[in-house]
């Protein structure tokens, strides 16, 4: 069982790894119809004429394209973003057991490592959570996500239209789209951390610090970038309300909580009532 858990979690970090050579490997050539490679010419190519397929669908709005080409990836998404939502609500509820695992387990000596190690997995296992599987959405939705942004980045006559008051080759004068999108990125993980049973430094730190390094780079790329991390930050806050509602997790926790209180109201009684009878 160790030697299969090593073996995946061995597999795992090399396609990490390779993935992370391969998009690190892409060029930065303008995208063309000459473009060739997996990558460029069958990836990132199609992915740009379905944009400028959808912009001349829509009279001709580059802007339009991008933004409908956006929620459809997104929509195409949706289904890992529910696997990956469900496995990280479950890993938020049994953090309580978790941190007191590793109360009762302080000791950095090796035999008490490897008890809290075998308790974890042991909690992970009852929880029906695989750590390793909760990743790979993550991995598989990179790639998407990544071709989409050079599409729109590498294609020039995604960058000479106009949109509204934006010049898409250009950044946004007004800084509306880097408000925009720091304020929706904001709310997302907002969102996110209020359906957590506990709040951390972590969370906060993400609440705070990704709002500010959106802003600062949505100031300084094309606003056809801009426009993209907006849709997509917006569409993530639908998102997050659709499947992790944090008020609606929160209902459920508090009731989940009256339950168990009132079982140990009747366990407690159920106790008294027997003392008494033994008394008597």
């Amino acid at each position: 069982m160790k030697n299969v858990k090593k073996y995946k979690r061995t597999l795992l970090m090399l396609g990490i790894v390779g993935l992370t050579l391969i998009l690190s490997a892409c060029s930065n050539k303008p995208i063309t119809n000459q473009s060739t490679g997996i990558w460029d010419g069958l990836i990132v190519l199609n992915f740009s004429r379905a944009i400028i397929w959808l912009a001349h669908f829509f009279g001709g709005n580059y802007g339009v394209g991008i933004i409908i080409f956006t929620i459809i990836i997104r929509i195409i998404l949706l289904p890992l973003m529910v696997f990956q939502t469900r496995s990280m609500r479950k890993t938020q509820e049994i953090q309580p057991q978790l941190k007191a695992l590793q109360k009762k387990y302080s000791s950095r000596d090796r035999d008490t490592m490897q008890k809290l190690q075998t308790e974890q997995q042991k909690l992970y296992s009852e929880a029906g959570i695989n750590p390793l599987m909760g990743c790979l959405p993550a991995v598989v939705q990179l790639p998407i996500i990544w071709a989409l942004y050079q599409a729109i980045w590498r294609t020039a006559v995604l960058r000479s239209g106009t949109f509204l008051w934006l010049q898409l080759g250009h950044k946004d004068p007004y800084f509306i789209l880097p408000l925009l999108a720091a304020f929706a990125t904001f709310l997302s993980s907002w969102l996110t951390t209020k359906s957590a049973p506990e709040t951390s430094s972590m969370n906060t730190m993400m609440v705070i610090g990704m709002p500010v390094v959106v802003f600062f780079t949505a100031l300084n790329v094309a606003s056809s970038l801009s426009l993209y991390w907006t849709v997509s930050y917006i569409f993530q806050v639908g998102q997050t309300l659709l499947l992790q509602n944090p008020w609606k997790i929160q209902a459920e926790r508090d009731e989940k909580a009256k339950e168990k209180a009132a079982r140990e109201r009747v366990m407690k009684k159920a106790v008294r009532r027997a003392k008494q009878s033994r008394r008597k």
